[in-house]
């Protein structure tokens, strides 16, 4: 204020009397007597309207799956349909994207959502005890097996079966599975009686299965009846700008969880994460938070909560992350709409105004329909 320098509008979001967040655009504007002088500063909030959150129900994302950014709203978008469609599902991403989460949320939106929702972890399972896993067994078909036996198919009669890493399956059971799909029965181990089923089946892979069909690991039939519908979740670090709106529902959910007030993080602790890449994907992300409010003693997160492997990064760290994310997912919207102003402002859920104050922050000359 003593230098009378401008202070600059910004967009952030507060929490109202009642506890529930508001976004806001806050700007300041100096007092002065007579002569010139400042003698005061009066600083104003203005709601954004149209602006969702993550309480209420309301919130960037579809269901429990949380983003903003450009790929996850074209999955989002895709989600009624696929759940919808009751053909098979092929889901592909690496380790901790959130395969299980969108597997759960196709079912519970699909006409099945009634009906069982069965996951298999097929890498956790032996390949001996997989088969009769998944379709089970006749007393007497083997040593131990003193009673009939459903297998994980029959149980899911009518609904969905979540084949979780199906690019693991060997190819002895990878022939039982295409039968399933292409006749819609099995047999028991130990029995010739075939058993009908009406099942949807949702698989989620993090290899290439592709790659696996040309190296002869992975039968290209049941690669064709399993890849009907494909959704690709990115990894997080091609998805940098929905960091922070992961980290606030984080907070949320963990605040119910630990029974704590958190109400934010630091800017300093928010561009090491923003900057991290994320190997382990949201699933990393989640981790680290757990770890945060087990040690978390302040209302506010800091550099000093973060985990060891993260806070080191403070000396490395490349400041302004944020705003390079930011205005990397503007150009790739304008790239993707070909520079429609209202469809870029509708992708990134911000008003037309707010998209042309970006694009001069950025210095983004590129004109827009």
């Amino acid at each position: 204020m003593e230098k009378k320098e401008v202070i600059p509008t910004r967009e952030m979001v507060i929490r109202r009397k009642d506890g529930k967040r508001m976004p806001v655009v806050i700007s300041a504007s100096f007092l002065t007597d007579g002569e010139g002088r400042v003698t005061g500063c009066v600083e104003t909030f203005r709601e954004i309207p149209n602006t969702k959150l993550l309480e209420g129900g309301e919130k960037d994302g579809f269901d429990e799956m949380i983003g903003c950014s450009l790929k996850m709203r074209t999955i989002f978008e895709k989600i009624p349909v696929i759940a919808d469609s009751d053909l098979n599902v092929l889901i592909e991403g690496e380790t901790g994207t959130g395969k299980d989460l969108l597997a759960r949320i196709i079912h519970r939106h699909s006409k099945r959502k009634d009906k069982p929702f069965v996951k298999i972890s097929c890498p956790s399972i032996p390949d001996t005890l997989l088969e009769s896993e998944l379709f089970g067994y006749k007393k007497g078909a083997f040593t131990g097996a003193v009673n009939d036996k459903p297998g994980k198919f029959e149980i899911c009669n009518g609904g969905t079966i979540y084949l979780d890493e199906v690019g693991d399956i060997s190819l002895h059971l990878q022939v039982k599975l295409l039968r399933v799909i292409e006749e819609r029965e099995f047999e028991r181990l130990g029995d010739n009686t075939p058993v009908k089923v009406d099942v949807r089946i949702i698989a989620a892979t993090n290899k290439n299965l592709e790659e696996e069909v040309k190296r002869g690991n992975f039968r290209e039939d049941l690669y064709y009846r399993l890849n009907v519908l494909t959704v690709k979740l990115p990894p997080l670090r091609e998805r940098k700008e929905d960091i922070p709106l992961l980290i606030e529902h984080l907070i949320d959910k963990l605040n119910r969880k630990r029974g704590k007030d958190v109400i934010g993080i630091e800017e300093e602790a928010m561009e090491i994460l923003c900057s991290y890449d994320w190997p382990g994907n949201v699933r990393e992300l989640q981790n680290v938070f757990e770890y945060i409010f087990v040690h978390i003693n302040s209302r506010v997160i800091g550099v000093n909560d973060l985990p060891p492997y993260l806070r080191q990064r403070k000396k490395g760290l490349r400041m302004g992350s944020i705003a390079e994310v930011e205005r990397e997912l503007i150009i790739k919207a304008l790239e993707e709409t070909g520079g429609n102003k209202n469809e870029v402002a509708r992708l990134l859920g911000i008003s037309r105004t707010t998209l042309w104050r970006k694009m001069k922050k950025y210095g983004i000359k590129r004109r827009i329909g």
